[in-house]
């Protein structure tokens, strides 16, 4: 796993240390607002943190821990994964990028810089010609963050019966 660097961040692996801070951040209603709606639980917290660790071993990517490197608080998870979803349409085998920020984060340009230094790695070590991302429709933040990065609106599909925008992206070599 690489660790990255952008002019105020640092991605780093998610260790246990980091367990506190995401449990905080994915229990804030604010932060799930528009992923699922609902706050997460300190025991999803945990799975989602093994969940991270096991994309990187079993797939050799998956979502970092990110930092302020100045303060080294932290910033949010932002990754890929292979989430094999039930979603319309099929995303098998698309490394899937996601992004969460903690709310005292957002509107500071840290996710754009963030999904930035990974779409770079992305082009370098990922095996397929693109990855995807899933949006709510009405998460006009992520769906900018999502355009400055060079992902185009491909469909809206159905993700838990609910329509869901997806995203795509072509490597850039």
């Amino acid at each position: 796993m690489s660790i990255l660097h952008t002019a105020r961040l640092t991605l780093g692996r998610h260790t246990p240390a980091d367990f506190e801070d995401c449990a905080a951040m994915w229990a804030n209603p604010e932060v799930t607002r528009y992923i699922g709606g609902i706050p997460s639980t300190r025991s999803e917290c945990w799975d989602r943190l093994v969940r991270f660790a096991g994309n990187w071993a079993l797939f050799g990517y998956g979502y970092w821990a990110v930092r302020e490197t100045e303060t080294g608080r932290f910033v949010g998870d932002i990754g890929f994964a292979d989430r094999r979803r039930d979603i319309i349409p099929a995303l098998d085998d698309i490394p899937e990028i996601g992004w969460v920020l903690a709310p005292w984060a957002q509107g500071l340009g840290f996710a754009t810089e963030a999904v930035l230094a990974a779409v770079a790695w992305g082009d370098t070590h990922l095996a397929g010609p693109r990855t995807v991302c899933l949006i709510d429709e009405a998460n006009a933040a992520s769906r900018r963050v999502a355009e400055k990065v060079g992902y185009h609106e491909v469909c809206v599909g159905q993700l838990r019966g609910r329509p869901t925008l997806v995203a795509e992206r072509e490597r850039q070599c």
